[in-house]
């Protein structure tokens, strides 16, 4: 299938590693130039001066920007059941990374877009967004805020000819994930105490049907997609690559 991004630009936020990667790889292997920012490439979303800053260097060495995939996140660090675990202190670097990173790349990247009436925006959110993961309420709380802010982004660039969507994964070996099982192992008695591959492999059999860990290129095989003219006409939509694990009747 030509999926018509040969010659593109493309900005994969996070895109030293994890989803973020294999999302930069599965656009460069359908031709996109891509820029990746990332805190290891110097490159902090929650500083907006440092974000436009990228803006300029990605415009000015690769063309301009046609497609951003925003998968830059974290978390707290800490097992969030209960809340009562963590401190508000714990919650203010999650939301400036997470929330006002989202809002400063897209406050950056959407005035191009509209300007050349032509652009697609994909944000990584999580099915915690969905279902109030008690595992760590700060990542939860922005990743719905993630989802709810790309619908409104969607419904103001439609008519710009600019669309946006939010993929949600599930079940995701990355180092984020296995931080999730560090802080929750760290808690249980050493009776409890699990190898993170028996923990993963019995959280996953426990919530999705499919029954099986999805694989970042999973995610970004799905991203790729609805950054490419065969998804000219969807905008605005929460696709979850789970396994099933979040199902809606």
């Amino acid at each position: 299938m030509n999926l018509e991004l040969n010659g593109h630009v493309a900005v994969v936020t996070g895109g030293a590693s994890g989803i973020g990667a294999a999302c930069a790889r599965g656009l460069e292997a359908e031709g996109c130039r891509v820029a990746v920012w990332d805190l290891s490439t110097r490159v902090d979303v929650s500083d907006y001066a440092a974000v436009q800053r990228a803006l300029a260097e990605t415009e000015a060495r690769l063309g301009p920007v046609g497609h951003v995939v925003h998968a830059a996140a974290m978390g707290s660090g800490k097992f969030g059941f209960p809340f009562t675990n963590l401190e508000p202190a714990d919650w203010r670097r999650v939301m400036e990374v997470n929330v006002m990173g989202m809002v400063h790349v897209a406050q950056a990247c959407a005035a191009g877009m509209v300007a050349r009436k032509a652009g697609t925006m994909v944000f990584i959110a999580s099915i915690a967004g969905q279902i109030g993961s008690q595992t760590d309420p700060p990542y939860s709380a922005s990743k719905a805020a993630n989802i709810n802010f790309a619908q409104c982004l969607a419904k103001d660039l439609a008519p710009h000819g600019v669309r946006v969507n939010t993929v949600n994964p599930g079940m995701v070996k990355t180092p984020l994930n296995e931080n999730v099982w560090r802080a929750w192992n760290a808690q249980q008695p050493e009776g409890k105490k699990r190898s993170y591959e028996e923990w993963a492999g019995e959280k996953v059999r426990a919530v999705a049907p499919l029954g099986r860990w999805q694989e970042t290129e999973d995610i970004a095989d799905m991203v790729v997609f609805l950054s490419s003219e065969r998804a000219r006409n969807v905008t605005g939509q929460t696709i979850n690559v789970d396994g099933g694990q979040v199902m809606h009747w």
